[in-house]
């Protein structure tokens, strides 16, 4: 048997990808991460399949039903929201299979900063104008980060920042891009990307806290700080570009 961890997509149930929607359908038991995955995935489970709600698990006891499934021959669909390469959780969990000797897999999803993009209608790397993209997070009510990963640090280059599980804290945040970035850096904030009730909000980093406080938007959003959210004067990029030698 084998573990595989799935990633849902960032909220839509149709954004999941065609392996990942396969291993789910094929899998006895599925593993999911609450009110973060849509309850339609849930639906292409085999009809019997165990399905476990990991929301108020502890880590011990999500490990404790993989080893179990695996003891019984039985795949497991492990379903994480979003892409599991981000802010998972993934990495103590593999750590402990690594340990029992658990077989698993990846099976990668679309990411909440992509579909947060796509809804904005934005490329996050524009010629001339950003060309790296940031992912991050802040520490509050999370562990610490690493020594020069805050966000003072990473602002000091002035690229693409995309910060998750921030959103409580923005007045923070603002507090600490301000000196690199300025008053007037675009920003957005994208709340349920991809679901119904989806929230866009657009401003800069001097309104974008009062936006957020009034749309009373607390948690599932992630925050799109740079140029590259209004540029309209770029070059072409050079993948395009008529003078580009040909093979």
């Amino acid at each position: 048997m084998t573990v595989f961890f799935v990633g849902a997509g960032p909220g839509a149930a149709d954004l999941i990808t065609v392996r990942g929607l396969r291993v789910l359908r094929s899998s006895p038991v599925c593993l999911y991460a609450g009110s973060l995955v849509p309850r339609e995935l849930l639906d292409s489970c085999p009809e019997g399949a165990r399905l476990v709600d990991t929301a108020n698990l502890t880590l011990d006891e999500i490990v404790a039903e993989l080893a179990a499934a695996h003891r019984a021959g039985l795949d497991v669909a492990r379903l994480h929201s979003g892409d599991p390469s981000v802010f998972s959780a993934m990495a103590e969990q593999l750590r402990r299979l690594d340990a029992l000797g658990v077989p698993y897999e990846v099976v990668p999803g679309v990411p909440a900063f992509a579909a947060a993009a796509a809804s904005l209608g934005r490329e996050l790397t524009v010629p001339g104008v950003g060309q790296t993209v940031i992912l991050t997070r802040t520490s509050a009510r999370a562990t610490p980060m690493p020594d020069g990963e805050d966000l003072a640090t990473l602002s000091a280059s002035r690229a693409t920042l995309v910060l998750h599980l921030a959103v409580q804290r923005i007045e923070a945040v603002v507090d600490e891009l301000l000196p690199s970035y300025g008053a007037d850096c675009p920003v957005a904030v994208v709340a349920r990307a991809s679901r119904e009730d989806e929230v866009i909000l657009r401003g800069t980093l001097a309104d974008i806290a009062g936006r957020v406080r009034e749309a009373g938007v607390r948690r599932t959003a992630v925050i799109v700080v740079g140029r590259v959210l209004s540029a309209s004067e770029f070059p072409d990029s050079h993948l395009y570009s008529a003078a580009r030698p040909r093979a």
